[in-house]
């Protein structure tokens, strides 16, 4: 949907900063308040009611922005290229780059379920389907897990480096680490199959 508001200058930021205070705060907080978000907004309750004078409109509006913010990020990672393994490990770098606007969307049950049942495609959600089928078609995730389970496993993974960021307990950098390390380890292929070259290996060597 485009922007109704094509703003530009001292309106635009504030708006861009009610919004990414929004995300932020919700993704902690469901029940926070009007005042709380614009506070953390850093403006005043009087001007976050001029550009969202309703609870509903603001929610609304962040929804549509954070899916904003995460199918961009999708789109830079470029997920659709490449050797799946590395697409992967960019689309959690991608995701947490973004991880207010993740853990807001994907964290509460119902904000999923409108966003699954909305008029338009929940285009991040495809593509990280995509990317799972041609993980298991090119053998670099488990083929023997159901399709649906890893996506459950990447989005719980991915929501668990999202909250350690937005606790602060780790960086960045870090937590994308912690994250691509578990999932290979865990559902990726390549380590079933190398365990199971190394029993083939130990029983040659000993006969």
């Amino acid at each position: 949907m485009a922007n109704p508001y094509p703003e530009t200058g001292t309106r635009s930021r504030t708006r861009r900063a009610i919004l990414s205070a929004a995300a932020a705060t919700l993704s902690r907080r469901r029940d926070a308040t009007l005042a709380e978000i614009s506070t953390a907004a850093e403006v005043g309750r009087s001007t976050l009611q001029r550009y969202y004078s309703e609870r509903d409109e603001l929610m609304a509006a962040v929804i549509e922005d954070s899916l904003r913010l995460l199918n961009e990020a999708l789109k830079d990672a470029r997920i659709e290229a490449g050797a799946p393994l590395e697409a992967l490990r960019r689309l959690v770098s991608a995701m947490l780059d973004v991880s207010d606007q993740v853990l807001f969307l994907y964290g509460d049950p119902r904000i999923s379920e409108s966003i699954a049942s909305a008029d338009e495609p929940d285009t991040a959600g495809e593509d990280i389907r995509r990317l799972i089928r041609r993980g298991q078609d090119g053998g670099v995730l488990d083929p023997e897990v159901g399709a649906d389970w890893i996506e459950h496993v990447l989005w719980a993974h991915v929501s668990a480096g999202c909250m350690a960021i937005s606790g602060g307990d780790m960086p960045r950098h870090g937590a994308s680490d912690q994250v691509i390390r578990t999932l290979e380890n865990g559902i990726g292929a390549a380590r079933h199959e190398t365990g199971t070259a190394g029993t083939s290996t130990e029983g040659k060597g000993g006969s």
